[in-house]
C-alpha cells in the first residue's frame, strides 16, 4: 500500500513541475476512523469517516503556493499541480520559501500499527464503549449516571515526496476511550474523568476506565472552596499534560519568531527549575503522534526543549529553520492533506523524577492537589499569564484530604516553570490537546483564589 501512495505522490510532483513549478512536494493521506458515543445504556451515535486526498506545494523563485484535492486520477493531479503552481506565481516573494532539504534516510519505526483493529467491527466497538459506561455505574452506588462515554479510533497511511529527493511513507493506528461519571449526594453532583489509550482496542481496559471516572467523581462529593492563598501545589498527570502542551505551543519557532511567545529571544537562558526536563519525542511507539517522518518527510527525532533549567531549542519546520539559520527539528505537523505543514510538537515527554506519589505529597506538606483545570486551552496571552478554574483535594500533613472545587489557580508560565520543585516517577500518556507523557509535578508555590 505504501508503494502505491509513494507512486501517487511522485506522479503529483512530476505533474506540478510540468505545470511550471521550480520545485514541488506532494503529501498524500488515506485515513479512516470510528467514533462511538453512548448514554444511558444506549448507543447515541456510531459514525465512521474516511478520506483520501493529496496536497501539493509548489515553489517558484522564492514564491510558494498550495493546492489540494481528492481526485487522484492523472486529470485530477494535473488540476491540483496546476493550481499550486498558479498560486506560487502570484504569491509574495519570500527569501526563505524553498523546499525542505533531505536530512538522510529515516530509520524504520515499528509498533505504530495494530493489525487487530481491523477485526473490530462497529458492534464490538459499541460493546466496549457500553462496557466503559457500565463499569463507571457499577463502581460506586453514588454514581447516578455517565454524562458521556466515548470511543474513537483512526487508521492512516501517509506518503510524501518532493523534487528535492524526499520519499517517505508510513502507516499507523490509534484509539482511545473516556467517560465522565456523574456522582451525586445531598449536597450536589460532581463529574470525574477516566480514560485509556493505545494502538488498538485490545489495549483498552473498559473496567479500569469506568472505575477511574467513578473514583474521581465520587472523591469530589462534598467539595468546598479553599481559602485564597499562595501554597505548594501538586499537578496530577492530566493537569501537568495540559500545561506541557500549552508551553510547547509557545516553544514553536513560528510563535517565537513573531514575538508571540514569552520564550521569544530566550534561547540558552534559564527558564525553568533544573528538576524539569522536557523533550519532544517523535519516535516513541507508545506516543500516538509518533512516525518515522514529520509532515515534510524529514526524519522525526528526539529534541530536548528544556534541560538543566535552560531553553535548549525551539521546535522548527524547514521554513522557520531557514529563517533562523539552523536546521529543522523534524517538527512539521499536518492536520490533513487540506493544509500545508506548520510547526507542531509530536509527543511531549516530561522526564520522570525520583519521587513516587506519596513522597511528592509528603514534600508538599500543606497545599493543594490539582486534578482538573478548565479554560487553559482557550488561550494564554503572549505575556504567559494564566488564570484557570480548578478542582482537586487539599493536601494536609502530606496526605490527600477533603475535596476542593470552584477555585482558580493563576500565575505566569515562566515563574511556574521555575517553581517546579520535584517531579514524580509515575508517568502516564494523556491524549487530550496533543500527545503528552508526564508524571506528577510539585510546584513550590502557586496563587490560589477561593473563598
Amino acid at each position: 500500500m505504501s508503494e502505491v501512495d509513494l507512486e501517487l505522490t511522485g506522479r503529483a510532483v512530476e505533474i506540478a513541475l510540468a505545470a511550471g513549478a521550480g520545485d514541488a512536494e506532494a503529501y498524500a493521506e488515506r485515513s479512516s476512523g470510528t467514533e462511538v458515543r453512548v448514554h444511558g445504556g444506549e448507543i447515541e451515535s456510531l459514525t465512521a469517516t474516511a478520506q483520501r486526498g493529496v496536497g501539493v506545494r509548489a515553489w517558484i523563485e522564492g514564491r510558494a503556493g498550495y493546492a489540494y484535492g481528492t481526485d487522484l486520477t492523472d486529470d485530477g493531479l494535473r488540476e491540483i499541480g496546476s493550481a499550486a503552481a498558479a498560486a506560487a506565481k502570484i504569491s509574495d516573494r519570500d527569501e526563505h520559501a524553498a523546499p525542505p532539504v533531505p536530512a538522510g534516510e529515516p530509520e524504520p519505526l515499528d509498533g505504530l500499527r495494530d493489525e487487530g483493529l481491523e477485526a473490530w467491527d462497529g458492534e464490538r466497538k459499541a460493546a466496549l464503549t457500553l462496557a466503559v459506561e457500565a463499569a463507571a455505574k457499577a463502581a460506586d452506588p453514588r454514581v447516578r449516571g455517565v454524562e458521556q462515554a466515548v470511543y474513537a479510533d483512526s487508521q492512516e497511511l501517509v506518503a510524501v515526496s518532493s523534487s528535492a529527493g524526499i520519499a517517505a511513507s508510513y502507516e499507523a493506528t490509534s484509539c482511545f476511550s473516556y467517560a465522565y461519571a456523574l456522582a451525586s449526594d445531598s449536597e450536589g453532583t460532581r463529574t470525574g474523568l477516566g480514560f485509556g489509550l493505545g494502538r488498538g482496542p485490545d489495549e483498552l481496559d473498559p473496567e479500569a476506565i469506568g472505575a477511574e471516572a467513578a473514583e474521581r467523581s465520587t472523591s469530589l462529593l462534598g467539595a468546598s472552596k479553599p481559602p485564597s492563598c499562595a501554597c505548594p501545589v501538586v499537578f496530577d498527570q492530566a493537569v501537568a499534560a495540559s500545561f506541557a502542551g500549552t508551553i510547547a505551543s509557545m516553544l514553536g519557532a513560528d510563535a517565537a519568531q513573531r514575538g508571540r511567545s514569552p520564550f521569544a529571544d530566550r534561547l540558552g537562558e534559564e527558564i525553568a527549575s533544573p528538576a524539569l526536563q522536557l523533550r519532544d519525542d517523535g519516535r516513541d511507539p507508545a506516543g500516538l503522534r509518533s512516525a518515522p517522518v514529520d509532515g515534510e518527510g524529514l526524519p522525526h527525532r528526539v529534541t530536548d526543549l528544556i534541560a538543566g533549567g535552560r531553553l535548549k531549542t525551539y521546535l522548527h519546520d524547514s521554513y522557520t529553520a531557514r529563517r533562523a539559520g539552523t536546521e529543522s527539528t523534524g517538527s512539521a505537523g499536518r492536520g490533513s492533506y487540506r493544509a500545508p505543514p506548520s510547526v507542531s510538537a509530536s509527543n511531549l515527554v516530561v522526564e520522570d523524577g525520583e519521587d513516587d506519589r506519596e513522597a511528592l505529597l509528603a514534600a508538599a506538606g500543606e497545599g493543594i492537589l490539582v486534578q482538573e483545570v478548565v479554560g487553559l486551552h482557550s488561550g494564554v496571552p503572549v505575556s504567559g499569564t494564566f488564570s484557570v478554574g480548578a478542582s482537586g483535594h487539599r493536601i494536609s500533613d502530606g496526605s490527600v484530604a477533603e475535596p476542593l472545587a470552584e477555585f482558580t489557580i493563576a500565575g505566569e508560565l515562566v515563574s511556574m516553570l521555575t517553581a517546579v520543585q520535584r517531579v514524580g516517577r509515575e508517568s502516564r500518556w494523556v491524549p487530550f490537546g496533543g500527545s503528552v507523557r508526564t508524571p506528577l509535578l510539585l510546584l513550590a508555590e502557586l496563587t490560589v483564589s477561593g473563598a
